[in-house]
């Protein structure tokens, strides 16, 4: 039986996100009311569909509230138009904690590794270059309709992918990169990418390395495949890739299993004996 936390809970959960967080926040009679222009009125039963089954006074639930509070004001502050103008292709790991649902998924990538929805830049006033995903019931209760913008969003990601093939032809031993507003998980979604790098693989297969968001690796004969786990555990959690290699095909891309040797039966006797990290010279604080 699944737990519905009580008013009190939900109450002191969102006085501690005011707190943290500095969001004006005052009580309804059935919620909370987020004060500024325009003001909004956000409902316990919204808050707990925030909280996605999380208890709400624990760190993750109160992130969580916080996160879908903030939105909340972000995209009430700007008009449909600039909205429109502001949204992006984003792509998460299937399995990452920070989906954001099944209602949000937009386009699936075939092989239950990548799925793609809406994202849009620069909510956050502290990171105007960064994509934010909205979670689809959050849209509806800020009363946006998206359905209309998204042929618009996969050109733009096929026109990244198209640019960052480019980038890739030019100097093939580079690691991957952002391309514009698509970090490399979601650029992972655009089958114009996917095919040039496959273009010239003899069985139409690649094996790819992306444990965060900002960087990918295809030649991993110089990569340990251990290297994926470790450094998506370093990573963090909102800048997390896929925490174990991937096979990427024209049409796919697929996870290696967590305790099966698929990376390695296609690169055996190519691993390097020692692990070049020279890409990788920095740290997550």
């Amino acid at each position: 039986m699944v737990h519905c936390p009580e008013p009190t809970e939900l109450r002191r959960c969102a006085l501690a996100v005011a707190v943290l967080h500095d969001l004006d926040v005052l009580p309804a009679i059935d919620g909370i009311v987020l004060t500024g222009t325009p003001t909004i009125e956000v409902t316990w039963a919204e808050c707990r569909r925030a909280l996605g089954g999380v208890e709400p006074e624990t760190d993750d639930g109160r992130h969580r509230l916080a996160r879908w509070l903030l939105l909340r004001r972000w995209l009430a502050e700007r008009p449909l138009g600039d909205l429109a103008e502001r949204a992006r292709p984003y792509g998460t790991p299937v399995e990452s904690p920070l989906h954001s649902g099944l209602d949000w998924v937009r386009r699936r990538v075939l092989g239950d590794a990548l799925d793609l929805g809406f994202g849009f830049v620069g909510l956050d006033p502290r990171d105007p270059d960064k994509v934010l995903p909205v979670p689809q019931r959050l849209l509806e209760s800020a009363g946006v309709n998206v359905d209309d913008w998204w042929p618009t969003a996969v050109v733009y990601l096929e026109r990244m992918g198209r640019m960052a093939a480019e980038r890739m032809e030019r100097n093939p031993n580079a690691p991957l990169r952002p391309m514009g507003d698509c970090d490399v998980v979601t650029l992972l979604g655009s089958m114009t990418l996917r095919a040039a790098m496959v273009d010239s693989v003899a069985d139409g297969l690649r094996t790819v390395a992306a444990p965060m968001r900002s960087r990918g690796w295809l030649d991993l004969s110089r990569v340990d495949p251990a290297f994926s786990a470790a450094a998506a555990r370093l990573t963090a959690p909102e800048e997390r890739g896929f925490p174990r290699p991937l096979l990427v095909t024209r049409e796919e891309v697929v996870m290696a299993a967590e305790d099966g040797d698929v990376v390695g039966s296609v690169l055996r006797d190519e691993l390097a004996t020692v692990i070049d990290l020279r890409d990788v010279m920095y740290h997550r604080m």
